[in-house]
């Protein structure tokens, strides 16, 4: 049998079934596990798996078909493994906040590699417009300039007066789409906004730390109406990177790369070099400081893994 992955906990998976729709919950076979050790998560949301049916209707995961594209991070406190948070991804939404809580643009960029190096097309949703200062307007404009230089959309979204959330709902009708962000920048509201018949449980940030706490726990898909497919993710609070080579780094920034083109020698580093076509573009404001900073910060992290 064959079917879709569409959840998660880890140790357990649902599994629906691609011809009639019946749902299974299912564990994975022993040889997949160790294949896939380096993995925290050797199947994951949106695979496609074949599987076989065992007594009381449970099932066992014998195969996972090729992947056309997966996000993958680094595993919290596990260096050496992998955790791969969603496959067979149509459009990936990450929930961006300038404040309540701060989103920070390492982690944007951070995700933005990861996706670009499997050519996942990304919206930036800057949510929660209703509540930002001056100030924080001030600053969205700044961040929004930064990503449409760089070839990414954006979208700014209230729930509360609903600003653009048809616009969003349009977009994603028609695909597999997966929402990304740190806990408390609103992922869950805006799926219950988008899709009342989700039901599902919010909870406000912390007061004390202005930070999100966690209320999704597992990563799950929800198929909808219009042929509509999405995965809602729990908060992550970092991400690291996996599977890149430094020589590399500079093709998943697609500003960078395509400065790059003029540079003088091909395996430059665009950090000192002479004839860099980047440095000037930096300077001269084409490319984003904080996109060039977080760049040489990833840089030096891949060289000292080689070391």
């Amino acid at each position: 049998m064959t079917g879709l992955v569409i959840k998660s906990t880890g140790s357990w998976y649902r599994v629906i079934d691609s011809n009639n729709g019946t749902i299974y919950d299912c564990r994975i076979k022993g040889k997949l596990r160790l294949r896939n050790s380096r993995s925290t998560s050797p199947v994951t949301i949106g695979d496609t798996v074949d599987f076989e049916i065992e007594q009381d209707s449970l099932g066992i995961i014998t195969n996972i078909h090729e992947r056309k594209n997966y996000i993958i991070r680094k595993s919290v406190n596990l260096s050496k493994e992998s955790h791969i948070i969603a496959a067979n991804i149509d459009r990936a939404y990450l929930v961006v906040t300038i404040s309540q809580p701060k989103t920070l643009l390492s982690f944007v960029d951070r995700f933005l590699v990861s996706t670009e190096a499997y050519a996942i097309p990304v919206t930036l949703v800057f949510n929660k417009y209703d509540v930002y200062s001056e100030k924080d307007l001030k600053q969205l404009s700044e961040w929004e300039d930064i990503y449409a230089k760089a070839g990414y959309s954006t979208l700014r979204l209230s729930c509360k007066t609903r600003l653009n959330c048809d616009k969003l709902l349009s977009h994603m009708q028609n695909k597999i789409s997966v929402v990304v962000g740190n806990s408390g920048v609103g992922k869950t509201t805006i799926l219950n906004t988008l899709f009342p018949e989700l039901s599902l449980k919010t909870q406000k940030i912390s007061q004390s730390h202005k930070t999100g706490q966690h209320t999704t726990t597992f990563s799950e898909m929800f198929l909808l109406p219009e042929n509509t497919y999405i995965i809602d993710t729990p908060g992550i609070k970092s991400f690291g990177l996996l599977e890149l080579e430094k020589h590399e780094l500079h093709h998943y920034f697609p500003e960078i790369f395509v400065a790059s083109h003029n540079c003088k020698f091909h395996n430059c580093s665009h950090s000192h070099e002479p004839g860099c076509a980047v440095l000037p573009a930096v300077a001269e404001n084409r490319i984003a400081k904080s996109r060039y900073i977080n760049y040489c910060q990833l840089y030096d992290e891949e060289k000292s893994k080689h070391r």
